[in-house]
């Protein structure tokens, strides 16, 4: 995945299979499972990554958390690309990694894919080539250790957390107007470390018009839709012109 041009992304917190594979088909440039907030768990992640490919998306797993065996298994079960919550150092960082990677890249992932296709074929070097992992800036301790974080070999790039970073800021809500200006200056850290390094520079959005801004600051791979906000957007939207038409 390059980091020329912004890639849009959808978010699915809802464990639904055919939801994901309707959401695939709108043409997102990947889709990613939220292993960490979403209400899915293994077997509803494993079916929504089936669903995701077989829909033409990219699939994504945000895991639980930094833990080898839970981003192996979801690498096995289809994931292209891994997004890991709460890394705080470069230590943290290079655990990531070596969870994603085999050997032969430097890592120590176990092999054993369990779905067949072309994610999952070939040679340990040739699928460590096909996946993405992104590591999430959401906390004091990584924005002050985001540039060596972004050092790590086999980082591509970050995603930020936005919600979690203003809190961690100081907000006593996330986006308390009062933090906003520590933040946006805290969000153009990361994008800059991540531009300069020729990473990906990721980040958390709600909707389309925050995401369109990100992009235009720079930002590569943005969230712009999450399948329970979009849900409930549409259909308080309906019911509005519904009853404004009676």
């Amino acid at each position: 995945m390059t980091t020329t041009a912004p890639r849009f992304g959808a978010w699915i917190a809802l464990p639904s299979a055919i939801a994901a594979e309707q959401i695939a088909r709108e043409a997102f440039d990947y889709v990613c499972i939220d292993g960490q907030h979403g209400l899915l768990g293994y077997a509803e992640t494993r079916d929504a990554l089936v669903a995701i490919t077989a829909g033409g998306g990219t699939p994504f797993v945000r895991v639980v958390a930094n833990r080898a065996e839970e981003i192996g298994r979801m690498l096995d079960a289809g994931a292209r690309g891994i997004i890991v919550p709460l890394i705080d150092s470069v230590a943290d960082a290079e655990a990531a990694v070596r969870a994603a990677r085999y050997p032969v890249s430097g890592g120590g992932r176990s092999w054993g894919p369990a779905r067949a296709g072309e994610h999952a074929t070939g040679s340990p070097a040739r699928i460590d080539g096909g996946v993405t992992l992104l590591v999430m800036i959401e906390t004091r301790a990584a924005l002050a250790e985001v540039e060596t974080i972004l050092d790590v070999p086999g980082v591509d790039g970050v995603y930020v957390g936005p919600y979690d970073l203003s809190l961690a800021l100081g907000a006593s809500a996330p986006f308390e107007d009062a933090i906003l200006p520590a933040l946006d200056a805290a969000i153009e850290r990361i994008r800059v470390a991540a531009e300069t390094r020729g990473k990906i520079a990721g980040i958390h959005c709600a909707d389309g018009s925050t995401a369109a801004r990100r992009a235009r600051e720079g930002f590569t791979f943005v969230t712009a839709a999450t399948d329970l906000l979009a849900l409930r957007s549409g259909l308080r939207s309906e019911l509005t012109a519904a009853r404004a038409g009676a």
